[in-house]
């Protein structure tokens, strides 16, 4: 009976059109027996007589009923505990789907109830401990991965990361996986002691994200080993394969290899998938622990993954085995049997380097004859060179460049151009393309030095090189092109360009003479180096040339004066006792230094013993008292050599003359000084009369002056305020108030002038109360060089 109602109400569903729109509810997981999940009678607009007559029933397929309808009150409520993890495992979306079923007429209302995640599972590790063993010499941002927790919940409520307990040596990287799941990493923050500490207890802690958090933990035991300090090192951080989604079991994959530069056991190594890859990953791949081939063992299916990531370790055979990691990335592909094709072409295969960026070097056109995604194509080229591709279209891309160019440091970029298109293996095309950068002249030449001193010895050989000078170019062809100038310059009225000349090739400096130290002791010139570019470039350097002596000049007898190397002295012979100065030799020598250091020596003598030279003062001393016949027969031969090397000398021979009349110009000269006394005794006399007479002089005009005031006195009228100029009837400020006190005296000040001397005469009383205050003639003054007086001037 159940059969038939069944198949009729399959037919039903065929025949009818009435099945309506679906209705949906939401409820969290773990709700009780007879939790609220909806209002049917309410959402269908029915009446509970309707739900009974319309014989109101609820379809599903599950076996198990979790869902039922109060028929009194229209109720859709909970029958049955329910759990998502349960149900739905750890998909994303969890619902339950069943029909509501009327009769008279039929209708089917498909009813969704989506169940949601409440976070009701903690975090679980596999172990609650996990032990870790660390060579002790192993370098600091070592990486170890740690087991990973497993959380039924989804979304917010699985695993959100991984906490470490707080130590000095440890830190903890948490990574996000391609399917989102979150996996850590230890990380070696600071290098490990075995001596100072053998282990460490670290807890590892997984938190879920949900509402409160909920957290599981496991013990990480490290045990710090000696021996062994290198680790394995893959060939690859990182291996990319694909492999066909119909690929039989037994497939090869990829062979990772591994390298250990220990001897021994310690070299020998064994391949491993870490604790981070799942036991379905394991289910369908397999890792040959010896050759570290990966071959497929199960059933690979592109639609439910398309891409595997495969973490491997190589741990090596010692005591305390130490491991290197790798990453394996397979992809599944479906079918793609053609790669991309890429065409290109150059717009310039030269660039130059001062081009802006954006500046189009080539056209790409990148097709793949499949179809659909195998047939979308990217095209990249490496990251470190200054280019990029632009997309011009969904196939055209065009390389422009990135950033500036610089000839001197790359002159040609071998760009390596790879395009991938979508299938799975990816099929790949490369192409490589030569662009040569050509140059600008954005160097300037540089010296090895900003100024050189060159050192030169005086009388050098004309057109003689005396330096070189090089400056370096880093430009090309014409714009390395070094020219070598001496810029003009003078010292004093000489041009320097007269001294030296300089190759404009080579950068030789030549002297144009023969240089004197006694006339020019150094000089500096300025050397241009200028490059051959379009618009030239330059630097300068400074030589400074420094002239060294030479021993060229040989000594010279400037005292007593010589004719022919023959000196002749005067001599007393009354005066001549011993050690007595006879003469002194004077001898200059225009070289300097040691050069110019000079010595006497007595070479010959017809009286050998009778005088003494001294070695650096030329001193001729007489070495006892002299008879005139001694005196006039003696002849010396003196040498005057320099301290050069070699020594230049000069000699002088001196003979003596005896001085006659002695006496006679001794009294000759007493007298004509005697005279000279008595001329100056006569003109002290004078001296004395022209003083006394302007004496008088001064003395008559001051007593002239005080009558011609008192005389005016009398004859002026007095006005408060004015006064009354003494040779007229103008008024004079400040006059005569009244007569002076006997007692009164007048002070003056006088300085004369007469030609050589000038008299100015101020009147002015010293009472305060006189009203005598100046005296100032109308007419012009009185001039003292009308009076006869003598000038004295030039006496």
């Amino acid at each position: 009976m159940t059969i038939l109602r069944r198949t009729s109400f399959v037919l039903l569903l065929w025949t009818s059109n009435l099945v309506l729109g679906e209705i949906r509810y939401s409820i969290p997981e773990e709700k009780e027996h007879g939790a609220f999940v909806g209002n049917i009678a309410e959402d269908l607009k029915l009446t509970l007589w309707e739900l009974l007559s319309r014989k109101f029933r609820l379809v599903s397929d599950e076996r198990r009923q979790y869902m039922k309808v109060n028929m009194e009150d229209g109720v859709l409520f909970v029958n049955e505990r329910i759990d998502r993890e349960q149900i739905c495992k750890q998909s994303s979306i969890c619902s339950l789907s069943f029909q509501l079923v009327l009769d008279n007429p039929l209708e089917i209302h498909p009813v969704a109830v989506e169940i949601l995640d409440i976070n009701d599972n903690s975090p679980r590790f596999p172990n609650p401990e996990f032990l870790l063993q660390i060579s002790e010499s192993i370098s600091v941002g070592a990486r170890f991965p740690v087991e990973s927790a497993f959380d039924p919940d989804v979304s917010t409520n699985t695993i959100n990361t991984y906490q470490v307990s707080p130590n000095d040596q440890f830190g903890l990287r948490v990574q996000t996986r391609t399917d989102g799941s979150k996996s850590a990493e230890l990380i070696l923050e600071k290098p490990l002691d075995r001596e100072q500490q053998s282990s460490f207890h670290l807890i590892l802690s997984a938190v879920d994200g949900g509402i409160p958090l909920r957290s599981g933990t496991s013990r990480i035991l490290i045990t710090v080993l000696d021996v062994n300090d290198n680790a394995p090192v893959f060939d690859h951080e990182t291996y990319k394969c694909s492999v066909a989604e119909n690929s039989p079991k037994g497939t090869l994959v990829i062979t990772v290899h591994a390298t250990d530069i220990d001897d021994g056991k310690n070299g020998e190594l064994k391949y491993y998938f870490t604790s981070h890859v799942s036991q379905n990953i394991r289910d369908l791949f397999n890792l040959d622990p010896e050759t570290g081939e990966i071959t497929v063992q199960g059933v690979l299916d592109f639609e439910e993954s398309n891409v595997y990531e495969l973490d491997v370790e190589a741990v090596d055979n010692a005591d305390a085995g130490m491991a290197g990691r790798t990453k394996v990335m397979v992809e599944l592909i479906d079918i793609n049997d053609n790669a991309p094709v890429l065409d290109v072409t150059l717009v310039s295969s030269t660039v130059q380097e001062d081009a802006p960026p954006g500046t189009v070097v080539a056209l790409i056109t990148a097709i793949d004859s499949d179809s659909g995604e195998y047939g979308h194509v990217e095209c990249h080229i490496p990251v470190d060179i200054p280019f990029k591709l632009q997309r011009t279209s969904r196939n055209g891309y065009r390389l422009v460049t990135s950033d500036k160019l610089d000839r001197e440091t790359v002159q040609t970029y071998s760009i390596h151009i790879s395009a991938w298109d979508g299938g799975s293996p990816s099929l790949s095309t490369n192409k490589t393309l030569l662009v040569s950068i050509s140059d600008i002249n954005d160097n300037a030449p540089r010296f090895t030095q900003s100024s050189y001193n060159v050192y030169l010895m005086e009388n050098n050989t004309p057109g003689a090189s005396i330096f070189a000078v090089t400056a370096w170019d880093p430009d090309s062809d014409q714009n390395g092109e070094i020219i070598y100038s001496i810029l003009n310059t003078r010292t004093g009225s000489v041009q320097r360009t007269s001294y030296v000349t300089i190759s404009s090739k080579h950068g030789s400096i030549n002297a144009l003479h023969a240089f004197d130290y006694e006339k020019l002791k150094h000089f500096q010139i300025k050397v241009q180096a200028q490059d051959n570019g379009s618009v030239k470039l330059s630097s300068t350097a400074f030589i400074n040339v420094i002239i060294l002596d030479q021993n060229d000049n040989a000594p010279v007898i400037v005292s007593p004066l010589t004719w022919n190397s023959s000196a002749s002295v005067e001599i007393l012979p009354q005066s001549v006792y011993p050690d007595y100065l006879v003469t002194k030799l004077i001898a200059t020598d225009n070289d300097s230094g040691q050069n110019s250091r000079l010595s006497y020596h007595l070479l010959g003598a017809n009286y050998p013993r009778l005088f003494t030279v001294g070695l650096r003062s030329g001193e001729i001393r007489a070495t006892r008292r002299l008879s005139e016949e001694e005196i006039s027969a003696a002849k010396l031969i003196v040498f005057v050599k320099d301290n050069g090397e070699p020594s230049l000398s000069t000699t002088v021979t001196i003979s003596f003359n005896i001085l006659s009349n002695f006496t006679e110009n001794s009294t000759q000269r007493t007298e004509e000084y005697g005279q000279s006394k008595k001329f100056f005794s006569n003109l002290n006399g004078y001296l004395i009369i022209i003083l006394g007479s302007t004496s008088l002089l001064l003395f008559v005009t001051i007593i002239v002056l005080v009558i011609l005031k008192f005389n005016q006195d009398k004859n002026t009228a007095v006005d408060n305020g004015r006064t009354v100029c003494c040779c007229s009837n103008r008024t004079l400020n400040d006059t005569f108030n009244r007569t002076p006190a006997p007692n009164e005296a007048f002070n003056y000040t006088q300085s004369a002038q007469t030609k050589g001397y000038r008299f100015a005469i101020s009147l002015s009383p010293e009472s305060s109360k006189s009203d005598f205050l100046f005296l100032k003639p109308c007419n012009p003054p009185l001039r003292f060089s009308d009076l006869d007086v003598p000038d004295i001037s030039t006496g």
